[in-house]
């Protein structure tokens, strides 16, 4: 078992990690997330079937992990459910990305910032095929959607995107090409 969670590290980790920090928007979170994401394979792994690939299969577990963050944070400390504002607020980019480097680029900094505004299904979209590079496929096994699904939401969170960066270009006077 310890070769197969090396080489599953060595492939997947860095990846695991940038896919949860895009969602998540902490270093520290998306560390103890992909902590919690190693634990769930070393538990199910011997249950892994091999209908979709290791990949897929370990992505499915970080966007579950992800999700239940996500719907833990939804609750306060009395049980109640808090606002969409809130929820939005959680997704936000307040810390710099790994890619800093490539951020130097304006449209690319732009693009991110107008992420901000798409659904959560969107930019889990996005990040998976646009980002981490997957297929209109292995984004629909990782989400459990039908690859319409993925395609229709990935067309509504790129008009999202275009919309909002031509009004920034727009506002600002600046031509966009």
């Amino acid at each position: 078992m310890r070769d197969i969670f090396q080489r599953l590290y060595d492939s997947y980790h860095h990846d695991l990690f940038q896919f949860l920090f895009y969602m998540v928007k902490s270093r520290e979170l998306a560390e103890d997330l992909v902590q919690e994401v190693y634990i769930k394979v070393l538990k199910s792994y011997n249950r892994f079937e091999g209908r979709s690939s290791e990949k897929t299969w370990l992505f499915s577990i970080a966007r579950h992990v992800a999700i239940d963050w996500f719907r833990k944070q939804k609750r306060t400390a009395h049980g109640t459910a808090i606002d969409e504002e809130t929820v939005h607020y959680l997704l936000k980019d307040e810390s710099p990305l790994p890619e800093e480097i490539a951020m130097q680029n304006e449209q690319i900094r732009l693009m991110y910032k107008c992420m901000e505004n798409c659904t959560v299904d969107q930019k889990l979209v996005l990040v998976l095929r646009y980002i981490q590079s997957f297929s209109i496929s292995e984004t629909a096994d990782v989400l459990g959607w039908t690859e319409s699904k993925v395609k229709t939401t990935q067309h509504r969170g790129l008009k999202v995107l275009r919309t909002l960066m031509e009004e920034v270009y727009k506002k600002e006077g600046i031509p966009n090409g």
